[in-house]
């Protein structure tokens, strides 16, 4: 897996680059800026980039910023967002261009290791990872969307961990029910935000798309 970092903060970045090598992963280069970062990835072609969202010169949305246009460079690129805060800029901007392989983590998860890894892979092998606590705020926001207000509480409990990008088997344990009752709640889920099966969409992704809209 080769891994591009982008953070302003020089200790947090070589703390994060000297973590993922011990733990046996290519960094091909590291960047404090959205520049040298987007050079980084002209040059190395990165799986993954690890970006902080406030950048220099503001110090406002540079990292998004970056981020949106590595992905439209290099298109399959996974991005595992790291913010002290919860950004409107994440779902508004990175997220318009589909949730598939996207990952967005409050620092103070990188020092719980094992969980930072394992979203860190989750967003390589393209899927979802998103912090628990921007989940639930978002949880508790007002909505607008008639269709999500159709939901259950408990089909709400259930996107709520497909938007964290837990697996069927994973929310099943976590709510405590059958993976069944689980895999019954997301065809209700598809239903009712009128996701038909479709090949060219993947509805477990379009549904917390239209789950984390802002």
């Amino acid at each position: 897996m080769r891994i591009v970092i982008a953070e302003d903060d020089a200790l947090l970045r070589e703390g994060l680059a000297l973590l993922l090598r011990a733990e046996g992963l290519d960094v091909v280069a590291t960047a404090d800026g959205p520049g040298t970062f987007l050079a980084a990835v002209d040059e190395h072609r990165p799986e993954v980039a690890i970006v902080d969202v406030r950048m220099p010169p503001t110090h406002t949305d540079e990292g998004i910023v970056a981020a949106v246009e590595a992905r439209k460079r290099l298109p399959g690129l996974a991005v595992l967002v790291l913010s002290a805060y919860v950004e409107k800029a994440f779902a508004n901007d990175l997220l318009a261009g589909g949730a598939a392989g996207l990952g967005y983590l409050l620092k103070e998860r990188v020092g719980r290791v094992e969980q930072f890894l394992e979203a860190l892979h989750r967003v390589a092998e393209g899927g979802t990872a998103i912090d628990p606590e921007v989940v639930g705020l978002l949880l508790t926001r007002n909505r607008s969307d008639s269709a999500l207000e159709r939901l259950s509480p408990r089909e709400r409990d259930v996107l709520a961990l497909m938007a964290e990008g837990l697996g069927n088997a994973a929310i099943a344990e976590k709510l405590v029910v059958t993976e069944g009752a689980v895999h019954k709640h997301i065809r209700s889920i598809f239903a009712k935000l009128d996701l038909a099966p479709d090949d060219r969409a993947d509805r477990r992704v379009t549904a917390v798309l239209r789950y984390l809209e802002v």
